[in-house]
C-alpha cells in the first residue's frame, strides 16, 4: 500500500529501526494552511511510501523508466492559484554520529529509487515576490503513477491553503539580524579540485556567497596569514580530513629586498560578496591570536613575538617559498595591509577577529602588538571564557561571546553592551548542546537561534561553519563526533556545477531570521506588544542563566517544540 501526507516544514525523517505503520502514520495529514509575507517564503514537506513495494519518486516531468526493469514511477506536481514561485525538492538523508540517516539536504536530482517502507521527504517552497497580492490562495499536491509506457494515474490528491499577508519584509541584504557565518574557501575549492583563487573558484565561491546573501550575511571572511587555525588540529584525527586554510595575499619579496603585496584577490572577493549585499564587514583572520601547537608543528616563527602569525612569501633571488621570521617584515605587511584598507575606504568595515583567546594576559600583549603595528584597526572576539566579559579588553569592539557567557555573564554583557560602541552578537559551535544546529538538534532549534538573539536583546548571531566539510561530506559527514557533533562543520554541501546544495538546517535558521526580521517591522509599526507576547509564548526560562548547563534544564524545559508557537506571530 502507498501512503502520501504532508508534514509541517519541521518534519525530521529518521532512518533506522522503523515501525512497520510509520509510513501510514507519519503521512496522516492530508490538508495544510500555510502563512508567509511578501518577499518571504512557506514551506512544508510531502511524504510518500510504499508498505511492499520499490518505487521512483520523479519531481520532473521527464521521461524515465527503472533501470533495472518494470517499477512503478511515482510523479509529484504541485499546483497552486497563488501569485509564488514554486519549488519541489528531494530531501537527502545525511549519515549521523550514531549511524542513523536523518533528513537534512537538499537534493538537485530529479528522481530517486525508493526501497519499501522507506519514506522519501520531498521540500515544497513558495516563494512570494514584493509585489504578490495579499489575500488566501489554494493548493494541490498530485501524485501521478505509472509503470513502464502505461499512461499516468492520479493515485492520490493532497492539499494546502497559503494566506499571504500585507507586510513586505526587506530583501535580506537589508536584513537587521546580524549573521555572521565563517567562510573556509580553500575547502571549497578543494572540493571542486581547482586551484586556489583561479577563476574557476571565483566562479564557484559567486554561486556561494549567493546563498549565503540571501540568509543575509553580514560578514566576509579574509584570511591573511597562513593556518590560523592549525587546520583546525586535523592532526589529531584517526582519520584526518583536509581542512587547512591558507592567505588570500601573494608576497614577493624582490631582488632589490622589498616586499611586494599582492591585494587583488582580496579586492576581487570583497567586489564579489558586495554583488550578493554582503557588505557590512571584513572580518581578518591570522593577525592575532593565532592558534598555536608547537609539538605538532604550528608554533610561533616569528622571532621574538608573542603571536603565531605565519605569513609565506616568495623570495626571488632565493627562487622559493619563506615565511616571515623578523618582527619589522611582519610590521610593515600588517601596515601595508591598514594603508591598503585605508585607501580602499574600508577601514570602517574592517574586523580584526581573535578567535577564543584562553589567557588574559597573553592576550593583551598580542593585541598590543598589533595595536602598536596598526593603530587604525578594529577588533572583534569570539569569546568563550566570562573572564574576558568581566574584566574587558582594550580594543575590543564587537563583543561575541559563546551563548553560555552570554546566559550566565548576561547583566555585566548588557553593561558592556550600553559602554561598548559596537555590536553584541553570541555563538554557538561545538558547544553548547542546545540549542545548536547539528544533524541531531531538533529542528526547531535552528528557527530558536535568532528568536534568542531577541530575547537577549542581541544583533546577530555567528557560527564558525557553513563549508568546513570533511574530506567526503555526503558519503561520511560525521568527523571528530567526540568533539564535533555531525553537521556542526556546515550548513550547506558541495553540489555539482559549483554550487552548492542547502540543507534543512539552513532552510529552519532563514525561517528564524525572517521571523527576526518580522519581528522588528511590528516593533516599528507600533506592535512591540505583539512581539513580546511571541517571546513569552516561545522561551520559558525567567533568566538567560538558565540556559546555561548548570539549570539541570532539559530544551523543552527552556523554549517551545512546537512550531505553531512560532507562527502565532503572524496571526
Amino acid at each position: 500500500m502507498m501512503h502520501y501526507g504532508l508534514q509541517n516544514m519541521f518534519y525530521k525523517y529518521i532512518w533506522s529501526a522503523n515501525w512497520w505503520n510509520q509510513g501510514a502514520k507519519d503521512a496522516a495529514a492530508s490538508h495544510l494552511d500555510l502563512r508567509c509575507q511578501k518577499r518571504d517564503s512557506a514551506a512544508f514537506q510531502a511524504l510518500v511510501s510504499s508498505d511492499r513495494d520499490e518505487f521512483l519518486l520523479t519531481v520532473g516531468g521527464d521521461a524515465i523508466l527503472g533501470k533495472s526493469g518494470p517499477i512503478k514511477i511515482v510523479r509529484c506536481e504541485v499546483e497552486t492559484d497563488a501569485p509564488c514561485q514554486v519549488e519541489v525538492k528531494l530531501i537527502g538523508l545525511i549519515e549521523d554520529d550514531d549511524r542513523t540517516l536523518k533528513s537534512d539536504v537538499l537534493l538537485e536530482d530529479r528522481y530517486a529509487y525508493v526501497q519499501k517502507r522507506k519514506i522519501q521527504p520531498l521540500w515544497i517552497e513558495l516563494h512570494a515576490g514584493e509585489s504578490a497580492a495579499a489575500g488566501t490562495y489554494g493548493g494541490k499536491v498530485k501524485f501521478y503513477a505509472h509503470s513502464m509506457f502505461e499512461d499516468e494515474v492520479l493515485e492520490r490528491e493532497l492539499t494546502f491553503s497559503l494566506t499571504i499577508g500585507g507586510h513586505v519584509l526587506p530583501d535580506p541584504q537589508e536584513y537587521s539580524f546580524y549573521l555572521d557565518l565563517w567562510q573556509h574557501n580553500c575547502n571549497i575549492a578543494r572540493k571542486y579540485n581547482v586551484a586556489y583563487w583561479s577563476d574557476e573558484h571565483f566562479a564557484i565561491l559567486d554561486s556561494y556567497l549567493y546563498s549565503l546573501g540571501q540568509l543575509g550575511q553580514k560578514a566576509l571572511t579574509l584570511i591573511v596569514s597562513e593556518e590560523p587555525w592549525c587546520g583546525q588540529r586535523s592532526f589529531i584525527d584517526a582519520e584526518p580530513s583536509d581542512l587547512n586554510e591558507y592567505s588570500i595575499v601573494p608576497i614577493v619579496k624582490r631582488r632589490s629586498g622589498e616586499f611586494a603585496y599582492d591585494f587583488s584577490r582580496l579586492d576581487r572577493y570583497v567586489e564579489l560578496g558586495e554583488k550578493h549585499g554582503i557588505r557590512e564587514e571584513l572580518e581578518i583572520f591570522g593577525l592575532v591570536n593565532v592558534w598555536e601547537h608547537e609539538e605538532e608543528g604550528f608554533g610561533s616563527i616569528v622571532q621574538d613575538y608573542p603571536d603565531a602569525i605565519r605569513v609565506r612569501y616568495y623570495d626571488e633571488a632565493a627562487g622559493s617559498y619563506k615565511f616571515i621570521r623578523d618582527q619589522n617584515d611582519l610590521a610593515a605587511y600588517v601596515q601595508a595591509l591598514e594603508r591598503h584598507f585605508i585607501e580602499k575606504g574600508w577601514m570602517d568595515r574592517v574586523r580584526v577577529v581573535a578567535d577564543e583567546p584562553e589567557d588574559f594576559d597573553l592576550f593583551g600583549k598580542r593585541m598590543a602588538c598589533l595595536r602598536e603595528m596598526a593603530p587604525a584597526f578594529q577588533y572583534k572576539a569570539a569569546i568563550h571564557q566570562s573572564e574576558f566579559i568581566r574584566k574587558g579588553v582594550q580594543g575590543i569592539v564587537d563583543y561575541v561571546p559563546i551563548l553560555d557567557c552570554a546566559a550566565g555573564e548576561f547583566e555585566q554583557l548588557m553593561q558592556v553592551r550600553s559602554e561598548a560602541k559596537g555590536r553584541m552578537m553570541y555563538y554557538v559551535c561545538c558547544v553548547p548542546d542546545k540549542p545548536n544546529t547539528f544533524i541531531s538538534s531538533p529542528a526547531i532549534e535552528s528557527r530558536v537561534i535568532p528568536w534568542l538573539a531577541e530575547r537577549l536583546r542581541m544583533d546577530g548571531f555567528l557560527r564558525w561553519n557553513y563549508t568546513v566539510w570533511p574530506d567526503n561530506p555526503l558519503d561520511k559527514l560525521s568527523y571528530r563526533p567526540l568533539l564535533w557533533k555531525a553537521g556542526d562543520t556546515n550548513f550547506v554541501y558541495p553540489g555539482k556545477g559549483g554550487r552548492p546544495l542547502l540543507s534543512l538546517r539552513y532552510k529552519w535558521l532563514q525561517r528564524g531570521i525572517r521571523d527576526f526580521e518580522y519581528m522588528q517591522l511590528l516593533k516599528r509599526s507600533g506592535l512591540g506588544e505583539r512581539v513580546e507576547q511571541a517571546l513569552q509564548r516561545v522561551f520559558k526560562f525567567d533568566h538567560p542563566a538558565e540556559l546555561g548547563p548548570g539549570s539541570g534544564k532539559t530544551a523543552e524545559q527552556l523554549y517551545s517544540f512546537h512550531p505553531e508557537d512560532y507562527d502565532l506571530l503572524y496571526m
